[in-house]
């Protein structure tokens, strides 16, 4: 089917579906005219001002009637409305929360509580900067090299030390 074809299908069930729909709107207000003039006739005002009165009270008790009947109604559809509402969460109970798979996600600490306390917050989890720097002692040794032969060893014994702790 050709692109010219599907368009010219288109705009003629547009054009239908506006007709109906102009239609179903015409006997919509047909049959709202044709309830009116069935329930709610002329009323009759030629006559004296107590006929009138009466007219008026009649109007006004019908009213009344109407008023109670459409707050009743109201108030059975709220009701039920709050029955769907609670239905609905004891389904949502009943079927359980499925809870998503976490993924894991690589944070440092100042990003972390940046998140937390939000971006106005300068805190720094740096603490390397606490530590307190420990400084090695420098020991002298002999200029010429030649020495206790057992204090070259113990000095040694510390490289080896230092390595192995770390």
């Amino acid at each position: 089917m050709t692109s010219s074809r599907r368009h010219h299908l288109k705009s003629v069930m547009l054009q239908i579906a506006a007709s109906w729909l102009e239609q179903e709107a015409a006997d919509i207000a047909a049959a709202k005219e044709a309830y009116m003039e069935e329930n709610c006739a002329a009323p009759d005002l030629s006559g004296d001002q107590a006929a009138l009165v009466d007219i008026c009270k009649k109007l006004f008790q019908s009213l009344d009637k109407i008023d109670e009947d459409r707050y009743d109604a109201e108030a059975k559809v709220e009701k039920t409305d709050k029955e769907i509402a609670d239905l609905k969460l004891k389904v949502v109970e009943l079927a359980g929360v499925k809870k998503p798979a976490l993924k894991k996600v690589r944070m440092s600490a100042d990003a972390m509580l940046q998140a937390l306390l939000g971006g106005k917050h300068k805190v720094t989890m740096d603490l390397r900067s606490n530590l307190k720097q420990v400084k090695k002692e420098v020991k002298e040794e002999a200029g010429d090299g030649v020495g206790d032969w057992r204090k070259n060893i113990e000095d040694k014994a510390d490289r080896k030390k230092m390595f192995e702790t770390s």
